[in-house]
């Protein structure tokens, strides 16, 4: 970039820095926004297509999971990569709706380009966007219907909704079930509200079987093996014992060297070593407990001590695990062996080594009221468990947002045409160029049900109508596109229902990634650095004295 000053140019930037400004910054942003909420938009709703992404390695993802197919993406324009982070954003707050959020971005952003088109300040359509999305939060929260903690066929619902665009349809209630029951089971009330922390919630995938055989374990499912085959298998009734430290002899916190000149020297210094591993052994004993769950190492010497004694042990077990473990059985994680007492143990009506797809695993299950759980999800192949896992992770998402928010609204596209018809009403009353960006906005909210209607092969001129009409009468509020009859019904008594933070995290998300997009009206990028040809410096014809 140069500028003339007297016949001289003035180099600013460097040369190979390219620079747009003004409306060709704002139509290539806006470009790439759009291309990244297009290649997402087949895969949205029941009826939505798959993905297949192949990276660079060769792995194969099959998916229409919105966020799946976006963090794979290999994304290379700025503004494409603020769409991506809006999926990551609806991900970590909700676990659903991802696509949504990002076809929502994109049509918000192809809507602002007909105004700028019209001579439409960009500052004006933001602040028309920024006012018209609160006014959606508002709106959609006067429209949620309450749910209770114990309504279960409401969240199961809530799940099957959430899964339906899985493929999982035919396994659809079973899962949903699972999902439902594993959330329930860890929802806890902290200073009078219901806190259902899916972190306390562990998935563990198998492929073999199929999704009809996922289970939920009440307990913890550990990807471990006992350590010493003459431990027992099976042990009833356990008594868990959480170890964070090593069954092992430790080493000196300095470097130390013990001189041995006499073979009793050496006798006596094995046989100590042993007294070390028996007491400890004897210690775990004492408490009464006959399973041992250790963080660390475990001495082949204190193994055998713990398989004579009946004792069941697993060793390097994940810390995460451990923090799972406690919380399920309701023992103590003991940093210190001689620490170790009966009141530190955890219990479980049974503890089992058990091969599952080939590999030994071990089950924690029947604990009496754990605040962790662990679902074991299955699948005919690879490429479905992992589609199966990401619909139990939706599910549980869903279901954890239903319970802390007590809130829900209908699916089908209902209340997005109803924020339409609303956004339309409050537009009349703003006045003004920001009235024309408010208007816009209601526009762009009806590409899901538009996008629903088409995804499922339906005329979606025909079903914007209809629902427009319906929603005029009274009582139409739930009223949405039913992909799998083609015509429009009140989706909520047809149990197609969503929890509202889906809903308000996505106008949230898209609003904002719209917003900032469109106040870009000036894009610097630097060249690319240049990959030696000739190889790491210094390697070169001189160098090699030639």
């Amino acid at each position: 970039m140069a500028s003339q000053l007297g016949g001289t140019p003035i180099l600013v930037l460097p040369e190979k820095v390219q620079r747009y400004l003004g409306r060709d910054a704002q139509r290539m942003n806006i470009t790439a926004a759009r291309i990244i909420a297009e290649a997402v938009r087949t895969t949205l709703g029941p009826r939505g297509m798959d993905k297949m992404l192949v990276d660079n390695l060769g792995d194969v993802t099959i998916t229409n999971d919105g966020v799946t197919i976006l963090k794979d993406m290999d994304v290379e324009h700025p503004a494409a990569k603020m769409m991506v982070e809006i999926s990551k954003t609806q991900e970590d707050e909700v676990g659903d709706g991802t696509t949504t959020a990002v076809v929502l971005a994109g049509e918000l952003l192809k809507k602002a380009e007909a105004l700028l088109d019209q001579d439409i300040h960009a500052t004006v359509i933001a602040t028309g966007y920024r006012r018209a999305a609160e006014r959606a939060q508002k709106i959609l929260d006067e429209m949620a219907l309450p749910i209770s903690k114990d309504d279960e066929k409401i969240l199961r619902q809530i799940a099957i909704t959430s899964m339906s665009s899985k493929g999982t349809e035919a396994k659809g209630e079973k899962l949903a079930e699972l999902c439902v029951r594993a959330v329930r089971q860890i929802t806890e009330e902290e200073d009078g509200k219901l806190v259902a922390d899916i972190d306390n919630i562990k998935v563990e995938k198998k492929s073999g079987g199929s999704s009809a055989d996922s289970q939920l374990i009440r307990g913890i499912l550990i990807d471990k093996e006992r350590v010493h085959s003459g431990m027992p298998k099976r042990v009833e009734t356990a008594k868990i014992a959480l170890l964070n430290c090593a069954l092992e002899v430790g080493k000196t916190e300095t470097d130390a060297k013990i001189n041995i000149t006499d073979p009793e020297q050496l006798k006596a210094f094995l046989a100590e070593e042993e007294h070390m591993l028996r007491e400890m052994v004897d210690q775990i004993k004492k408490s009464g407990a006959n399973v041992v769950m250790c963080q660390k190492g475990i001495d082949d010497v204190a193994q055998h001590f713990l398989a004579k004694a009946g004792i069941f042990a697993a060793r390097r077990v994940k810390e995460s695990d451990m923090d799972k473990l406690a919380r399920a059985t309701g023992g103590k994680v003991v940093t210190n062996i001689k620490d170790l007492s009966t009141d530190d143990l955890g219990h479980a009506e049974l503890v089992e080594e058990r091969k599952v797809a080939g590999d030994e695993m071990t089950f924690v299950e029947g604990c009496k009221d754990p605040k962790a759980v662990s679902l074991l999800v299955r699948g005919g192949t690879e490429h479905v468990v992992d589609e199966v896992e990401r619909a139990v992770h939706d599910g549980v998402c869903v279901v954890s947002a239903a319970i802390e928010d007590a809130k829900m609204v209908a699916g089908g596209g209902a209340p997005e045409i109803e924020l339409a018809k609303q956004l339309r009403e409050y537009a009349e009353t703003v006045g003004g160029r920001e009235a024309l960006a408010i208007t816009a906005f209601a526009d762009a909210v009806e590409i899901i049900p538009r996008t629903l209607a088409e995804n499922a092969g339906l005329d979606p001129i025909d079903i914007l109508v209809q629902l427009r009409a319906a929603h005029e009468k009274p009582g139409g509020k739930s009223i949405g596109v039913d992909v799998f009859s083609g015509k429009v019904a009140d989706t909520s008594k047809l149990g197609i229902v969503e929890p509202l933070r889906v809903k308000t995290q996505a106008i949230k998300s898209a609003s904002e990634a719209a917003e900032m997009i469109l106040r870009i009206d000036d894009v610097i990028a630097a060249g690319k650095l240049e990959k030696e040809e000739k190889g790491p410096p210094g390697l070169g014809a001189e160098a090699m004295g030639m």
